[in-house]
């Protein structure tokens, strides 16, 4: 029989949001009447701004004409839609990114899961704790780590503490890593990097001849003037760093699927011989290899966003949500909770009461208050104790969960 990849083997039972719906449907079963509030997983509930649903419309018909019929994409991604986000997201703020720097792709999970394929599997990588569980799991799978701890952590791994602390701001290593992977606004506790902090990890990154794998995918709910929206707003990101960004939570395209990559066209690692290899390059060949790209109809929903029109559609569907993170985070420090992120992204995290640990307080508001969360110790062992609501959810309830938890 063929052999498997025994690397998956080291990876903790489910995948962390599998393991939730499980639990949640089980309950559902038993308890059929119940209305249960769904506050975990991060999947939005608005309908998509209207420009894009007309894009979309528009794109299609243009599908089922001889004329105007496209086929196979180009792998990196229409032009038209890596000129828009050049000139909107990056030049418009003082950022020099050109559109052949730009990749665009069905989401940014699976551009921070592939990316490591690029790299040395004898890689060292640093991983932000806690944080969104793709960046740790697909390293797992590809065998650059050891095995998994009692307490959480994987051989081979350097962890980067994010608590309250540090302020939720991890500082470089002692030791050398090449992979470097941060998140801003964090995905799970809602906070963000400053400039400063992004610049004591360039200034690392160039010492150590390292590369950081940076996730922006909530770039535009950044409220805060003096919070990055890009790494690239700091001086020296470009020689040292590869950006991900997503149209996800932007405008909703969770069921679509859109987002992109930005390599640096001067970014490169070495091989073994110490031989300069372009970054740029090696993704290019990974994704013309491996992907035919984004659909047609998606990227012209995509760059509809890019436009007057567009912009205030998105504005309101943020808006929205970061209502909602509102009214979690000052209901839960109404009722005595700690409480943090929600202001520059739509995650609250929530530090359990009484030491209770993430998993039985997921199960106490399950049971207790018919309320879905996302238990911290998914996101990596900094994240145990803490649990973290999103505000993804209706506002009706987003009410309703706030008014059960008062009572």
């Amino acid at each position: 029989m063929a052999k498997i990849n025994e690397n998956y083997l080291k990876l903790p039972g489910n995948y962390l949001f599998a393991e939730i719906g499980k639990r949640v449907a089980k309950f559902q079963t038993e308890h059929p009447d119940a209305k249960i509030i769904r506050l975990g997983i991060g999947d939005v509930t608005r309908p998509l701004p209207k420009v894009c649903v007309d894009a979309m419309i528009k794109a299609a018909q243009e599908l089922g004409n001889v004329e105007t019929f496209r086929g196979y994409g180009p792998e990196q991604g229409y032009e038209f839609l890596r000129e828009k986000i050049s000139d909107w997201n990056y030049r418009r703020r003082g950022i020099e990114i050109s559109a052949d720097e730009i990749f665009i792709s069905d989401g940014s999970k699976c551009d921070c899961g592939n990316i490591q394929e690029i790299f040395s599997l004898d890689s060292k990588i640093a991983i932000a704790d806690p944080v969104y569980p793709v960046y740790l799991d697909t390293n797992v799978m590809a065998g650059r780590t050891g095995d998994l701890h009692p307490n959480g952590k994987f051989d081979g791994v350097t962890y980067l503490p994010c608590t309250a602390e540090n302020n939720f701001s991890p500082a470089p290593p002692e030791n050398k890593v090449d992979l470097i992977y941060l998140c801003s606004p964090n995905n799970p506790t809602g906070t963000t990097l400053t400039k400063n902090a992004l610049k004591n990890w360039i200034d690392y990154a160039k010492k150590n001849n390292s590369v950081i794998l940076f996730d922006a995918a909530y770039a535009a709910y950044i409220t805060e003037e003096n919070i990055p929206r890009s790494i690239y707003e700091v001086e020296g990101a470009k020689d040292v760093a590869i950006e991900f960004r997503s149209f996800s939570k932007t405008a909703g395209f969770t069921g679509t699927r859109c987002g992109y990559v930005v390599i640096p066209k001067n970014l490169s690692g070495t091989t073994s011989s110490g031989e300069k290899i372009l970054l740029k390059n090696l993704w290019l060949r990974r994704q013309t290899t491996k992907f035919n790209g984004t659909a047609y109809i998606v990227q012209r929903g995509a760059e509809a966003i890019y436009s007057d029109e567009g912009q205030a559609q998105v504005k309101n569907l943020i808006d929205y949500y970061m209502t909602n993170a509102k009214i979690i985070r000052e209901g839960l420090g109404h009722i005595g909770l700690s409480v943090y992120g929600g202001v520059n992204a739509p995650y609250i995290w929530l530090k359990t009461p009484k030491n209770i640990s993430s998993w039985d307080f997921f199960d106490e508001l399950l049971k207790k208050f018919h309320i879905v969360g996302t238990p911290g110790a998914g996101f990596g062992p900094c994240g145990e104790g803490f649990l973290r609501l999103t505000a993804f959810g209706s506002r009706e309830n987003t009410l309703q969960a706030m008014e059960r938890l008062a009572e």
